[in-house]
């Protein structure tokens, strides 16, 4: 009878050589027992192995890929090095990283477990290591239900067989040791689910990736960059940013400007040009949309599949360690829009990533969010919560940005948040309120306002959810700062008015000061306000021509002059005339025009007069840094009041929203003397009409409006003017 040629191997090894093993250094690697030592490698891609120490062959398993060699215990060196031949006959010199014990501490382990490590990128991914005096690279990952999990990539041919990685156990974390490989291996974890699924995955906790439609992750060296914005630092830290001026300029990196043929810029001439136009127009800080790696142009960024990489598509992490340094070092702040509420379903990436629900619910009424068709992370998973809170801190401390803007808060706050009844599931106590959200939110806030004093961190929330901006001791959630979506929103309808019925919608003016003061607010006309066909800044004014920019003018002097922080997407700062276009540059022609360069002198004069003078910047989050003046004269479409500094110093702010002159308008006054015109939004300079107050206006003894003195004055058509006393 003849006999096979496939042998006959132990359950073990044949668990091996099919890529089924949960824990291969129990069978691979050197195992010393009565003095002996033996020697057990599995290489599908070597022909021939041996000891380059002693060139002594460890003989081949015949008809397997598998190697073993016993040896007495003294003749074996540790690490030992082996000489092996391909089927190309290329010979290379490797160490078998199945000799190498655990690497990772167990104290980091068990913080992660427990929630409570905070810069767990720095164990977790892919990072340049020593074992034993040997360099190579450690790969670690969490995903506790797997079973097993294979470090691929181009130095193994991508063979899932080659590099299975050590379960640590009940924590989850699988960790290998992989030496003689080095920067710029393109890699991904194979995982082998519980029911036998087999995925590719990018590293959740890559540090770069492929150029899109490419996902690999990519091993980088620890960063060489030389910060030298120390002073920058010092003065964030030292400083109550509340009190300072804060004008956002929001930026889309990938369509702010491109090259001669459409293709993106680079971080570093990013950096040099976006320098030059804020320095001209004034902005205090940007913010990013999203850069955190993601595979879709469309989506802007906001549905991230790298929480811990800069996007490839404009350079390198250095290329943007270089971009925040340089800004910082013209003093210009950088915030990072952020999305911890949901992910996309990207089989490369988190989802079900271990082919379990790891980081999002199971039960698609907690997991899934119908309206953007993502994920929903699972804010009660100490794991999860942990990976978050790391990734924020990465770009906090890494790549040293002055804050995150937090991306869709509303969705996490309320479990019915865009659901039909009986779409969703309540809390513990029967109600809508997500608690986990609401925990991490505040263990969020909480950590990175310690670990790095002077950043910000700012709430896009839609809803009334009480006290966003509040600390988190006095039950608040603990953010620097929230979006004021309902000024934005009351501001823009009454804007769109034809000037003939605003008198019948002056509440959407008046209504804001309300609560005006009951978070720190930002202003946004954001990038979310010129897309979807709702039409650019400038579209939305109602008029011929003329009067366009007239009332773009207006609700800019109105907006700089209210309380509260300023945001304002790229392209409005000279009336972008077409919606914005993730694809396409922006129309920077449009600027050698003189309306659209009317409009970017008094961006222009609007921030430096806006970073100059206290009484616009200083008390924005209290009641003593506003007082009305007139709230009422809805008849005539006019608003009046005063912004005030805490030495009691003051600006008249008049507000005319028709485009009729008014003359002998008269307002009162505390303080008897002479007022000067420091700001006319109809000024020639800008494009306007030129009517005003040129000469000082002196008050008169006449009492108006429940003060002691009043002046009188001319207001220009669809215009606004700032006074100040002499």
């Amino acid at each position: 009878m003849k006999k096979s040629s496939t042998p006959i191997l132990s359950e073990p090894l044949q668990r091996i050589a099919d890529a089924k093993h949960h824990d291969p250094f129990e069978v691979l690697g050197c195992h010393a027992s009565r003095g002996k030592c033996l020697i057990r490698l599995f290489m599908p891609q070597a022909e021939h192995v041996a000891l380059s120490a002693d060139q002594q062959e460890i003989p081949r398993i015949e008809g397997t890929d598998f190697f073993e060699l016993e040896l007495p215990e003294d003749e074996v060196t540790h690490p030992y090095t082996l000489e092996w031949q391909d089927k190309f006959g290329t010979t290379h010199l490797s160490h078998d990283p199945y000799s190498f014990g655990t690497q990772l501490p167990e104290f980091d382990i068990h913080l992660f477990s427990e929630g409570k490590h905070r810069h767990a990128y720095r164990f977790f991914g892919a990072h340049s290591h020593q074992a034993d005096d040997i360099a190579g690279i450690l790969f670690a990952v969490w995903a506790p239900n797997a079973a097993r999990i294979s470090v691929v990539g181009d130095f193994n041919q991508w063979d899932g067989r080659t590099h299975p990685m050590r379960s640590r156990g009940g924590s989850g974390v699988w960790e290998i040791f992989i030496p003689d490989i080095g920067i710029g291996s393109c890699y991904k974890f194979e995982i082998l689910s519980a029911d036998g699924d087999i995925s590719l995955r990018t590293d959740p906790y890559g540090n770069h990736f492929q150029v899109r439609p490419e996902n690999a992750s990519i091993v980088v060296q620890d960063s060489d960059h030389i910060w030298n914005d120390h002073d920058w630092m010092s003065h964030r830290s030292d400083t109550d940013w509340q009190q300072e001026p804060m004008s956002v300029y929001e930026v889309h990196l990938g369509s702010w400007r491109q090259d001669a043929d459409g293709n993106f810029l680079n971080y570093r001439e990013l950096a040099h040009q976006l320098c030059e136009h804020l320095k001209r127009t004034g902005f205090t800080h940007i913010e990013l949309l999203p850069i955190t790696e993601h595979p879709l142009d469309g989506s802007w960024g906001y549905q991230t599949t790298g929480y811990f990489a800069p996007t490839s598509r404009f350079g390198t992490p250095d290329d943007f360690r270089y971009f925040v340094d340089y800004l910082h070092q013209n003093h210009i702040g950088i915030l990072l829009d952020w999305v911890p509420a949901h992910f996309p379903r990207d089989r490369h990436a988190l989802a079900r990533f271990d082919g379990t629900a790891l980081y999002e619910h199971d039960d698609p009424r907690r997991g899934e969010h119908r309206d953007w068709g993502t994920l929903i992370f699972n804010f009660g998973r100490n794991e999860v919560r942990n990976f978050l809170i790391s990734s924020a801190i990465y770009w906090l401390e890494e790549f040293h940005l002055d804050g995150l803007r937090v991306d869709a808060v509303a969705s996490m706050l309320y479990l019915d948040y865009s659901r039909e009844p009986g779409d969703w599931l309540p809390n513990q106590y029967g109600g809508r309120e997500n608690l986990e959200a609401v925990d991490f939110l505040r263990e969020l806030n909480s950590v990175t306002h310690d670990l790095h004093p002077g950043t910000l961190m700012i709430a896009e929330e839609s809803t009334a959810w009480p006290q966003v901006s509040r600390p988190t001791w006095l039950g608040g959630l603990g953010f620097s700062m929230k979006w004021n979506m309902g000024w934005m929103h009351d501001t823009l309808s009454y804007m769109s008015q034809d000037p003939v019925y605003r008198h019948y919608h002056h509440d959407l003016l008046t209504f804001g000061l309300l609560y005006a003061f009951t978070e720190n607010f930002v202003l946004p006309f954001s990038h979310d306000e010129v897309v979807h066909g709702k039409g650019s800044m400038i579209d939305k004014m109602p008029g011929d021509g003329w009067q366009k920019f007239a009332n773009l003018r207006l609700l800019y002097t109105y907006m700089f002059s209210y309380p509260g922080k300023k945001l304002l997407f790229m392209g409005n700062e000279f009336a972008q005339g077409r919606e914005w276009n993730e694809s396409e540059a922006l129309d920077w022609y449009l600027q050698d025009q003189p309306y659209h360069s009317g409009i970017s002198t008094l961006l222009s004069d609007l921030n430096s007069l806006y970073k100059q003078l206290k009484p616009l910047h200083q008390v924005d989050f209290e009641f003593g840094g506003f007082e009305w003046i007139d709230c009422h004269d809805s008849s005539q479409s006019i608003l009046s009041y005063l912004r005030k500094d805490r030495e009691g110093r003051e600006v008249l702010v008049i507000l005319n929203f028709t485009p009729v002159p008014r003359e002998n308008y008269r307002i009162g006054v505390s303080h008897p003397g002479s007022y000067r015109e420091i700001f006319n939004s109809d000024s020639e300079y800008y494009g306007g009409s030129n009517m005003g107050n040129g000469a000082p206006i002196p008050t008169e003894p006449e009492p108006w409006m429940g003060r002691n003195h009043s002046i009188n004055l001319t207001l220009p058509p669809l215009g606004a003017i700032l006074l100040e006393r002499e």
